[in-house]
């Protein structure tokens, strides 16, 4: 393929990526398949991809245009090339609301396009679960329809125009033609015009067959759409290009109807004991014309709630249901939407449909039910079992009305097969996910889902449906469509095929002449992993091995603008810097695919080195990938093999520097800002622009033995205060509030001899040293753990080394003992708050805060401790901002190369909203790098919730001397 690299790289804007991890990280999506691409190409505008297609053709090559990823049936991997247009083809090219339609190119994702329309009181009707991430030509291909298909229809009914690159390279802008107009284009010689002449000539012969076979539903995308030539409609080939799964040509761009934004929304979640009894009571809530009737079952409902991601989001369940149906109703205001809910929950409670009933009429409330509903694949897919609830017969479709009796047959062959599965999806339109669970690592379970989809496939005829209502054939089910459609259209869809790709080269094995679902599966009965000794415990994610193949592919580390994962797929939208393309590579090495060699590899660390080790992904990542552990266990042996470079030696020493520094301030402070220290902090790596922490002048242990002793004797007993590096050498009057707050909460405050926590240490896979600190840390705490004193942190990412990365770095019983004490001083506030033991009054004076969460705080505590103390004082009014990771991430924002991502992350909402505060509002963040990152980009200087706190208790009255001024003590 030499020669097709060098053609692309002289005809190509864009990148082009041939090298074996970039080949790997395209070989997947999120369906159960891998098949290893030629190579990839990135375009930059329509010309690249015409370029990609015309050099394929002369080079012989099969093309694979790609959204997303996030095909569930394997439409988006094969041995071809495969085209990305969502890194740079990802623009809203026009805009008309008058006659409510927008051009966009298809690298547009969906919930970006709804943004970009909100202010203009529009949106786009199809809406997929995967909307945070689903690009509009991957929604194009796949023809995907969604929870609101019921009042919206299939992507299909909303894309008017499309411009294609054809698969001899040349362009067709297609469109509505009147008879005139198509048979104009039917004299031409070129290929656009046999595509037209052949389309309606297949069309015509097969009239009577698609009337006859076409399944009457509102849910298939089965097959090729030559129904939609067999009605009076005008004659437009996008349709037919529509749900083509890339098999008929490359879309640039498409011209999509855009629809009016309802007013107002409401839900209204009903639980069911019994989920047949669910999709009976469909029927009855249909009659209420709602916008969308959504189920999901316990198994989702149970994976919700013991998720982290969930925590505290999840008000609207009542009792253990088996199943939830969520009615939507869209009007004109809020008081018509609650009606609608008021009178169909009083419909179902006269017919006693349902036990428990959960109007949801904010939008709050609204996002807690989507979100739970939208999250329901990856929560399925989070269990750490060997029998993955798997997409082989996840889509069937049939008519609402025949849904009860065909899920009854569906469960009885699910049974046979002494196999359970999870059930989610669209019963207003008779469309359910249903995933049975198979361990594709046998064998014998192969050959199981193989009888299934026989089964379920007669069970789908026999009640007329389809076996795909919006994930499309793929490579799952394109081998079905002779049977379900017979041999005669299955010819034509073969002629279709034919007539717009001669010689098969646009994306080849789906619709048609599709291959046994039992080939090309990622995981199969010879997959064999290689064995890693590992420096962490990986017991708790049921081995590294594990820990790595938990990413399912379903890319919800794309998703942008919302969120904290992935910090650096937000900023570069490249697949190597999301949590998928890096689970992807791992999975490469201890799958045999590439050489073990590989897993010290210099490209490993590249594709690794842009992870910020946020954590976020362990919480918001559906199937829990911890990415930030699977990163410090690569650079442990990387270095190993490599050797630890100065810088990460020094960082990983950041305590014993902010010592010494200490000791010689302010000195070292005018030595880091002179020339000379720039100069130095250049030659090895840090970022010139960056200016270190200020050393203080006194430290706090200093400060903690010289206070005045506190005014009356503790009423709560005590507490140990783990005070970290930078409380100790940068920021004491961090301690200091947290101390007298303490104090004034009633306990006595203990400090310990401590090392370091170990924090820098991991992030730098310096693990031998950190294991060694969080020795000498648990030997100190064991005995406070054991009377059961609470141990608090100031710092997030260093209180909660102690509670999580301990565990892995010393698992055992006095680890976690000392675990199980350990606690953010957020969280041990607001449990006295909420058991009525935090006996302090607060200021009356107003004030406005505006709130940033630290990535580690959000992942693994959440931010709702924070929040409520802020409002506390009654009369303060809290904000925070929805604004994912700062970018700085400890050490990461000063390293000179990746210094350019680490603003990239901030500027795209956490700047912006600092800076449009006006001067009288307050930043609150509790992570230090977070309020270095804020002063450096924005001048505003943000303070920790302790110190807005103290000062929100100190005005009431003097402290028996003490400084209530903490700025200037």
């Amino acid at each position: 393929m030499e020669a097709l690299l060098r053609d692309l790289q002289k005809r190509i804007v864009g990148e082009v990526k041939f090298d074996p991890f970039s080949k790997m990280l395209y070989s997947t999506d999120a369906s159960m398949y891998q098949i290893e691409p030629i190579g990839v190409v990135i375009p930059r505008a329509a010309d690249d991809v015409v370029g990609a297609v015309t050099a394929a053709r002369e080079h012989g090559v099969p093309v694979l245009p790609r959204g997303g990823g996030t095909g569930l049936a394997g439409q988006t991997v094969g041995e071809a090339l495969i085209i990305d247009a969502s890194i740079h083809m990802n623009q809203v090219l026009e805009l008309n609301t008058e006659e409510h339609w927008a051009w966009v190119q298809p690298g547009v994702v969906q919930d970006q396009l709804n943004a970009y329309l909100r202010p203009h009181g529009f949106l786009f009707g199809p809406d997929t679960s995967t909307s945070n991430r689903a690009t509009l030509g991957g929604m194009i291909g796949n023809n995907s329809a969604g929870a609101r298909s019921v009042l919206y229809g299939k992507t299909i009914d909303h894309v008017l125009e499309l411009q294609v690159v054809l698969a001899d390279g040349s362009t067709a802008h297609l469109k509505s033609l009147d008879k005139a107009a198509l048979e104009q284009k039917c004299r031409g010689t070129d290929l656009e015009a046999q595509i037209y002449r052949e389309i309606d000539r297949i069309a015509r012969e097969n009239r009577d067959a698609i009337i006859e076979r076409y399944p009457k539903i509102l849910r298939r995308v089965s097959g090729y759409n030559l129904d939609e030539f067999v009605t009076d409609a005008p004659f437009n080939l996008a349709k037919m290009v529509v749900g083509s799964e890339g098999t008929l040509a490359a879309v640039t761009a498409a011209k999509v109807r855009i629809m009016p934004r309802p007013a107002a929304t409401s839900v209204l979640v009903i639980h069911f004991d019994d989920m047949i009894a669910s999709v009976e009571a469909t029927g009855a809530i249909l009659a209420f014309k709602p916008s969308a009737v959504e189920m999901v079952d316990h198994q989702i409902v149970n994976a919700a709630r013991n998720s982290k991601d969930f925590e505290g989001q999840l008000p609207f369940l009542q009792g253990d249901p088996d199943a939830l149906l969520m009615a939507e109703f869209y009007g004109d205001s809020a008081e018509e939407v609650a009606d609608k809910v008021e009178k169909l929950e009083a419909s179902l409670k006269r017919e006693k449909i349902g036990y428990a009933y959960s109007p949801a009429l904010t939008a709050a409330e609204q996002g807690n039910v989507w979100k739970m509903r939208k999250a329901g694949l990856g929560l399925l897919m989070s269990t750490r079992d060997s029998h993955k609830p798997i997409a082989f017969i996840e889509d069937t479709a049939v008519a609402p009305e025949k849904l009860p009796d065909f899920l009854r047959r569906f469960r009885q062959v699910i049974e046979k097969h002494d196999t359970t599965a999870g059930y989610y999806g669209h019963a207003s339109v008779g469309c359910l996910h249903i995933r049975p669970g198979i361990d594709l690592k046998q064998a014998s379970e192969v050959n199981k889902m193989f009888a299934m989809i026989q089964e379920i496939s007669d069970l789908v005829m026999e009640y007329g449906g389809s076996m795909s209502g919006e994930h499309g054939d793929g490579l799952a089910r394109s081998w079905l469509n002779e049977k379900h459609f017979g041999p005669a259209l299955y010819q034509a869809f073969k002629e279709v095929k034919r007539a717009f790709d001669p010689d098969n080269r646009m994306n080849p094995g789906k619709v048609v002449n599709g291959p046994s679902p039992k080939e090309n599966l990622r995981f199969n009965p010879v997959y064999q992993p290689i064995e890693i000794r590992t420096n962490l415990d990986f017991s708790r994610d049921g081995g590294f091995t594990t820990a790595i193949e938990m990413c399912n592919g379903n890319g919800a580390c794309r998703k942008n603008g919302e969120g904290t994962m992935c910090p650096s797929y937000m900023a570069t939208l490249d697949e190597e810097h999301s949590t998928r393309g890096r689970a992807n590579a791992l999975r490469a090495i201890i799958s045999g695919r590439l050489p073990r060699e590989q897993f010290v590899s210099k490209r490993l660390y590249d594709i690794l080195d842009l992870c910020l080790e946020c954590k976020a992904c362990k919480t918001e990542c559906p199937s829990n990938v911890d990415m930030a552990k699977l990163k410090y266990e690569f650079l442990s042996h990387y270095y190993a093999e490599h050797g630890t470079p100065l810088r990460a030696r020094l960082f990983a020493n950041i305590a014993m520097l902010n010592q010494i520094g200490q000791r010689f301030a302010p000195l070292s402070n005018v030595m880091a800002q002179s020339r000379l220290g720039k100069w130095m902090m250049g030659k090895i790596g840090i970022a010139p622009q960056r200016s270190l922490p200020v050393f203080a002048s006194r430290t706090f242990s200093q400060w903690f033995d010289q206070r005045p002793a506190p005014a009356s004797p503790p009423r709560h007993g005590k507490v140990v205060l783990f005070h970290d590096t930078f409380m100790e050498y940068n920021c004491p009057e961090v301690g200091q509030a947290a101390t007298l707050l303490l104090e004034e909460a009633g306990f006595a405050v203990e400090l310990v001899a401590r090392k370091c926590c170990g924090r820098p240490a991991i992030s730098k896979g310096v693990l031998e040293q950190a294991r060694a600190e969080a020795r000498h840390n648990i030997d100190l705490l064991l005995p406070y753990a054991r009377k059961g004193i609470p141990i608090l942190g100031i710092e997030p990412s260093c209180i909660l080394t102690l509670r999580e990365d301990y565990l892995d770095l010393l698992p055992g019983d006095d680890t976690a003992q000392v675990a199980e004490q350990v606690m953010t001083i957020d969280e041990f506030l607001y449990q006295l708050h909420q058991r009525g033991e935090l006996d302090i009054e607060f200021t009356t004076q107003p004030k406005r805060l505006l709130l940033h969460g630290h990535c580690h705080q959000k992942a693994l505590v959440g931010t709702a401790p924070t929040l409520a103390l802020l409002r506390l004082p009654e009369a303060y009014e809290v904000e925070e901002i929805p604004s994912g990771c700062c970018g700085m991430a400890g050490s990461f924002g000063y390293e000179a190369e990746h210094y350019d991502v680490s603003m990239a992350i901030g500027r795209q909402r956490l700047f912006p909203a600092v800076e449009n505060a006006d001067a009288e509002t307050e930043i609150v963040a509790d992570g230090i790098s977070c309020r270095q990152q804020i002063q450096h980009a924005t001048g505003r200087q943000a303070r920790h919730l302790i110190e807005v706190l103290w000062e929100a208790v100190a005005p009431r009255q003097d402290r028996s001397g003490r400084p209530v001024d903490l700025a200037h003590h």
